[in-house]
C-alpha cells in the first residue's frame, strides 16, 4: 500500500480514469483507491458512479457489500479475527468475550489510528483456531493473553512461537 497522506480527489479521479475501460472495472477501481489511500473515501462514490454510468446507490452498495473496503483509514495495526465455524468450535467467541471484558476491545467498532480489529470468516487455518491475521501475518491457537498482546502492538513472531507455530 502506498497510502497518500489523506484523501485527494484529483488522484482518485486519475485512478478511476485509468481503470474505467476495464471489463468489470468497479472492483479494480475500488482496490486501487484503497491501495492508494488506505480506504475508499465516501467522496469517491459520485466519482465512480459518474465514470461507470451507474447510480450512487449502486456504487455505495458495492463498497459496503465487500468487507475488505474501508470508509475510513485503518489503524497502524490491523487485527483480523476469524469467526468461521472451525474457529467458533475452537472457542473464538469466548476469546472475544474475554478480550472485551479484560481489555475493552471489540471487533468491527471504529477505533483510533492505533488499532483496527475486524472479523473475517475463514483464514484457512482451521486446524489451529482460533486464528487471526495480524498485519498480514497468520497467528493460530490464540488465547486472550496473546490476542490482547497483539492488539497492544506485541510481536507477531513471539505470538506464533508461543502458540507452537513455526515459519
Amino acid at each position: 500500500m502506498t497510502a497518500v497522506a489523506g484523501w485527494n480527489e484529483e488522484v482518485a479521479r486519475e485512478i478511476v480514469t485509468r481503470l474505467v475501460a476495464l471489463d468489470g472495472a468497479m472492483l479494480p477501481i475500488l482496490h486501487a483507491l484503497q491501495d492508494e489511500f488506505g480506504y475508499v473515501d465516501p467522496a469517491a462514490v459520485p466519482v465512480i458512479a459518474a465514470a461507470l454510468n451507474i447510480s450512487r446507490a449502486e456504487a455505495h452498495g458495492t463498497i459496503s457489500f465487500y468487507h475488505d473496503f474501508r470508509a475510513a483509514p485503518a489503524g497502524r495495526r490491523v487485527v483480523k479475527i476469524c469467526r468461521a465455524e472451525a474457529c467458533q468450535a475452537n472457542g473464538c467467541e469466548g476469546l472475544l468475550d474475554e478480550v472485551r471484558a479484560r481489555a475493552g476491545l471489540s471487533p468491527d467498532v471504529p477505533g483510533d489510528d492505533r488499532l483496527t480489529i475486524e472479523t473475517v470468516y475463514c483464514l484457512g487455518n482451521c486446524a489451529l483456531g482460533p486464528s487471526a491475521l495480524v498485519d498480514g501475518e497468520l497467528v493460530g491457537r490464540l488465547d486472550a493473553d496473546r490476542l490482547i498482546g497483539l492488539c497492544a502492538n506485541g510481536s507477531v513472531e513471539d505470538a506464533q512461537v508461543a502458540a507452537g507455530e513455526t515459519k
